[in-house]
């Protein structure tokens, strides 16, 4: 069973910092596409960053220059690090992340259960 498990959201003032994490695990045996993607209260979920396992990113304009997405492939865990927060910027992000599994050897798209991010004074 893949699991995707996310932490570090919470709340934060408008330009602070907040660094999320998300870490596989089960039987996974190859990760292609590691990133992120958020919801805000009536809008459709977006993509914020997302890593391959070559390490080519690719960013949503509005973070560019603010976000950094990095991934460590030996603990199969994605980074998110959000610098200069502004209130929208606020929403639920999700881990996502395109991976091998024994059930799966062919690929299969997962998803996290989502943390909530709030930039507010």
């Amino acid at each position: 069973q893949v699991q995707l498990v996310e932490s570090g959201g919470g709340l934060v003032q408008p330009g602070g910092s907040l660094r999320l994490s998300c870490a596989a695990s089960g039987s996974i045996f190859g990760i292609y596409v590691m990133g992120w993607y958020r919801q805000a209260p009536g809008n459709q979920r977006e993509l914020v960053a997302r890593i391959t396992s070559a390490g080519t990113t690719t960013y949503v304009d509005s973070v560019k220059g603010r976000f950094t997405i990095s991934r460590d492939n030996a603990k199969n865990t994605v980074y998110l690090q959000m610098n200069s927060l502004k209130p929208e910027d606020t929403a639920v992000y999700y881990c996502n992340a395109i991976l091998k599994s024994t059930a799966y050897p062919l690929g299969r798209n997962y998803w996290g259960q989502g943390t909530q991010v709030t930039v507010s004074s």
